[in-house]
């Protein structure tokens, strides 16, 4: 795949015909969306911000607007799916007028790049809107613009980005808003944003023409959470277990009291006992250590912390316990488990 296409003039690049129509003022000058590839980054969360403005194109007629693929020296960049993109160019020194955002994937702590970091840092400088899509945060971060805004990333990163930023502190919502700053968790979500976009440029009628256009059904807003409730999760809505789940995941990392837990739900300890027996057929205890083994099994993948850092993390008193119960659960060591030995 390519973000490069000669031989075609721009009306023929970015406008594609098709049926539907929609009368939209002509603007004098497209909307520019530059996107900045960083290794191992989400191809839904590219594609997904792409196609609703390709859709508005269409639907008008015109060129409403234009995007860019760069990537740090206009090499190509590989996406998590094995799948690689020839971009644009490299950064240029300086970005046209327009948004500006950096795509994130897997792995974001060893992939994020400096030279982009200081890239980004300028363009915010000099006044663009910059965001990111996915966990394309770690770059701002790194650029040092997420300070005291409000911001996300993708739920999946969050943990270990809150262990590398303690300062910082990420909202699990669909998308943010904070001025100048748009960040969205990644995959549907980056196209809610450039929905959002159509919107803001060319008015409600477009903006829902391509969003039918993408056979969008719903359109969260930015207070929308990222994924379903705990009772969805769960498959049921008995409010006691819910509100147990609830102190199980916000208590994780700290000595489990199952007592409390039975307090906070509004149950006795052996109504919580036969409340997880019934609707999730395991103890409050395996349910607390598959919690944090979930958690444990993130930063693993998504950070640089040793096994010792990552036991302590999630509630463990030393890492040789750790290690057995992470190898119980997983089949593999939680050293040679994570990317970073």
């Amino acid at each position: 795949m390519t973000g490069q296409v000669t031989g075609r003039s721009s009306a023929n690049r970015f406008v594609s015909h098709g049926v539907a129509h929609v009368d939209t003022p002509r603007r004098d000058e497209p909307v520019l969306v530059n996107f900045v590839l960083v290794p191992k980054f989400t191809m839904l969360a590219l594609t997904s911000a792409i196609e609703p403005l390709r859709a508005a194109n269409q639907l008008s007629g015109s060129n409403l607007f234009e995007w860019q693929i760069f990537s740090e020296n206009g090499e190509a960049v590989v996406a998590s799916n094995g799948v690689v993109i020839i971009p644009d160019g490299a950064l240029p020194q300086q970005s046209a007028p327009g948004y500006v955002f950096v795509c994130g994937g897997v792995e974001p702590e060893s992939t994020s790049s400096p030279v982009i970091a200081d890239w980004l840092r300028a363009q915010w400088r000099h006044g663009h809107t910059v965001g990111s899509l996915c966990s394309g945060a770690y770059v701002l971060a790194e650029a040092g613009i997420l300070k005291g805004r409000k911001f996300t990333l993708h739920w999946e990163n969050i943990p270990g980005f809150r262990e590398a930023y303690p300062d910082l502190d990420p909202v699990e919502r669909s998308y943010c808003i904070d001025n100048r700053l748009i960040t969205c968790a990644g995959g549907i979500a980056a196209a809610e944003i450039a929905l959002r976009l159509i919107n803001d440029h060319c008015g409600a009628e477009l903006g829902q023409a391509a969003m039918n256009m993408c056979l969008l059904t719903h359109r969260r807003t930015a207070e929308d959470p990222q994924v379903i409730s705990i009772a969805a999760r769960l498959g049921t809505r008995n409010e006691y277990l819910v509100r147990a789940v609830e102190f199980i995941e916000a208590h994780v990392d700290e000595e489990f009291n199952l007592a409390e837990c039975a307090a906070y739900s509004g149950v006795t300890l052996r109504q919580i006992q036969r409340l997880f027996r019934q609707y999730l057929g395991i103890t409050p205890m395996d349910y607390r250590n598959n919690t944090r083994l979930r958690k444990a099994r993130i930063f693993l993948s998504e950070t640089n912390m040793s096994v010792m850092d990552v036991a302590l993390a999630c509630g463990y008193s030393s890492s040789s316990h750790f290690a057995k119960a992470f190898r119980k659960k997983y089949g593999v060591s939680p050293s040679k488990f994570s990317n970073f030995g």
